[in-house]
């Protein structure tokens, strides 16, 4: 579907300040540009942002939804001026912000930013996912900042909205440290399911929020440090691809780390003298494959429907009849039309078709492989087990 961008002219730096990005130091720190794109007319939005670490940045979404008597938001972002800017548009269209959702127990990225934005929209309801938990130190919500006196438990409190949404849980399921539950939106007026991290759709185009800086897949295009960063379609494409393997798969195996005299070598050159380039320094080297690896995660055509590997590999190692049994509850939508995650690309084709062919491939498939690209994953998942860090079998574990 086409996706429109909002207008840049007039957002000054002031209008993408994060203030709190210090709690959660990851790129680009602490200013944020949004995009916005309408994804379902009259029905679903997208506010999107950039998040991750060393140049690795992907989108991650916010979600406005339109429910009876005005808006829902689910999956918060941090609220800077321009993000709360285009919600106020909305909210002369279509009403106020009703109710704010927190759908998932363990996301960092969406959490943090639920404080703030509930006092962004201070008569909006809050929904917060089961088994909420913080690291290292266990503390109660209020204590982070969410408003206990109008925040409620999605399930076991009810649900938002119950009129126009159906609301299905993935998990829970032990993650040692916490759980792990993820609590889909099933909007019947759009006939779209709302998803946090449980499945995503990759494009093999870089998303529209990169036309704002290009700087991240600029970087990553490049062979060495000592190249400057020159743009171009190919490069961009190149870059994205780059970036896709890298926070799939955190270390995918075509990638090599070169020795500290190579970096050392090719940095502070002319012309790379700049905090933009991180001085020339460029930690990495792309053996042959790299591009084959890329193309197995991203559609050429359409976005690629798929458990992100990170997921699989750390979260869901040993879960795979959980996420089964959840692609199953999501099968009896039979009006179901469209997917849209909170990260990469949406709306994402989702029909009844699309759902019964998904949970084909994964039990099909070799589940959380342990080779290959996926073998960095697979040590860190098997030092966490062998470390007691992490269940062995999280399904059975008795969860508080």
């Amino acid at each position: 579907m086409p996706c429109d961008l909002s207008a840049t002219d007039g957002i000054q730096p002031a209008d993408q300040r994060w203030p709190w990005w210090p709690l959660l130091p990851l790129y680009p720190y602490g200013r944020r540009r949004t995009v916005f794109s309408e994804l379902i007319p009259g029905q679903v939005w997208s506010l999107e942002q950039l998040q991750g670490v060393y140049y690795v940045a992907v989108p991650v979404r916010l979600t406005v939804v339109k429910v009876p008597g005005g808006l829902m938001l689910v999956n918060p972002l941090p609220p800077t001026r321009e993000l709360r800017q285009e919600i106020a548009a909305l909210e002369q269209q279509h009403g106020p912000v009703r109710s704010i959702v927190l759908p998932t127990a363990s996301g960092l990225e969406h959490k943090l930013p639920l404080p703030p934005l509930a006092r962004a929209f201070p008569k909006a309801d809050l929904w917060v996912s089961p088994g909420q938990w913080s690291f290292p130190i266990p503390l109660p919500s209020s204590w982070l900042g969410i408003p206990s006196h109008r925040t409620r438990v999605l399930l076991d409190d009810g649900v938002p909205h119950g009129d126009v949404c159906e609301w299905i849980s993935l998990g829970p399921l032990d993650l040692g440290l916490g759980r792990f539950q993820e609590v889909s939106c099933f909007h019947r007026s759009s006939r779209a399911l709302l998803v946090t991290d449980a499945l995503v759709g990759i494009s093999a185009e870089p998303p529209a929020l990169f036309d704002l800086d290009p700087t991240p897949l600029l970087f990553h295009s490049r062979e060495r440090g000592d190249e400057p960063l020159t743009d171009s379609s190919e490069a961009r494409r190149r870059g994205w691809a780059r970036l896709v393997l890298f926070a799939s798969y955190l270390r995918p195996e075509p990638l090599e780390v070169p020795a500290g005299p190579e970096l050392l070598r090719h940095a502070f050159r002319p012309g790379l003298r700049s905090l933009r380039a991180h001085f020339g320094l460029y930690p990495f080297r792309w053996k042959p494959g790299w591009q084959a690896a890329a193309d197995g995660l991203m559609g050429s055509e359409a976005p690629r429907l798929q458990v992100a590997p990170v997921l699989e590999r750390l979260v869901l190692p040993r879960a795979l009849t959980s996420l089964i049994t959840w692609l199953k509850d999501v099968s009896r939508f039979s009006d179901l039309r469209w997917l849209v995650p909170a990260h990469y690309s949406a709306p994402l084709n989702f029909g009844p078709e699309e759902v019964e062919t998904l949970r084909k491939e994964l039990t099909k498939r070799t589940w959380a492989p342990d080779d290959h690209n996926w073998a960095f994953l697979s040590s860190i998942d098997q030092r966490l087990l062998k470390l007691g860090v992490v269940p062995n079998n999280p399904c059975n574990q008795r969860l508080s």
